[in-house]
């Protein structure tokens, strides 16, 4: 039994520490396999948590050497955790296709902006959620959460990525301040119709444990109620931490798995020798 880890974040992005100490916490930790997922760029306007332009060929070097230096532990991959922003960029944005990639992540962390080139970060301070929410969206936070799934839809649609990203992390917001009730009859008509959309588009959907370890959930992203629902879509799942320090790297993924076995999971998704394959899911680790 093990357990992989596909979504995680460097120093080359809003990460802590360089790629080679989440290679040894990875080895330390009986790992089979580590994807590395840094923020893309984002070319069009300043962002302080995605990788500069100018560190992309750097960092797909960096990790090409250490796939070479520890081959013989780990298998290490190469990905990116790429944003959506309609007719900017995606998961295939074509400054990305040289970089060799494994495996792409695709989230919405902006959802329109202010006017400027600068994007709404829906998951970022409490009070940059509240100015786009009223400024953008004159406070209507169905209008708001609407358009992040919309968002999302549409990146399926025009540009799907290997993994959907932290599907309904707006939620996180609800955890500092009450925006919405999830199990209001619109919140889950959203949510279920992007659900739809995944399982139309053959991507994988990731569980991320993040907001669990790090307080800002008191659920996956999915939650449960989604969680029940991909299943009866047959969508298929894959655990990720969302990782930003080599401790973080397997957070929580034992009680994730434990929620997945009784929601009716019992197998995830992993890339591993040049292949998407189904394995075992327990609360022990994966079975292959």
């Amino acid at each position: 039994m093990t357990w992989n880890n596909y979504h995680s974040h460097t120093n080359y992005c809003d990460g802590t520490d360089v790629p080679e100490a989440y290679v040894k916490a990875a080895i330390a930790a009986g790992m089979k396999v580590y994807g590395f997922s840094s923020h893309a760029p984002i070319p069009f306007f300043e962002c302080k948590w995605t990788m500069n332009i100018e560190s992309l060929e750097e960092y797909t070097l960096e990790i090409a050497r250490l796939k070479h230096k520890y081959e013989d532990r780990l298998e290490i991959l190469l990905g990116l955790e790429v944003d959506y922003v309609p007719d900017r960029m995606g998961p295939t944005a074509h400054f990305l296709q040289t970089a060799g990639l494994d495996y792409t992540i695709g989230s919405v962390h902006f959802v329109d902006g202010f006017g400027t080139d600068k994007g709404w970060e829906i998951d970022g301070p409490l009070d940059i959620f509240k100015k786009g929410l009223h400024e953008i969206f004159s406070g209507d936070v169905r209008k708001a959460v609407t358009r992040y799934f919309e968002l999302t839809r549409m990146m399926l649609d025009e540009d799907c990525p290997d993994i959907v990203g932290h599907l309904d992390k707006i939620k996180m917001q609800n955890s500092r301040e009450l925006f919405f009730k999830e199990d209001e009859p619109w919140y889950r008509d959203e949510l279920r119709s992007t659900l739809e959309a995944i399982a139309d588009s053959g991507a994988i959907m990731e569980v991320n444990t993040r907001g669990l370890y790090k307080k800002r959930s008191s659920e996956l992203y999915p939650g449960t109620w989604a969680l029940e629902q991909a299943l009866a879509l047959d969508i298929p799942i894959m655990l990720n931490s969302d990782g930003h320090h080599p401790q973080e790297i397997i957070g929580e993924f034992a009680t994730a798995a434990t929620i997945l076995n009784k929601v009716g999971y019992h197998s995830a998704m992993i890339l591993a020798d040049g292949r998407w394959q189904e394995v075992g899911l327990s609360p022990e680790g994966l079975d292959y």
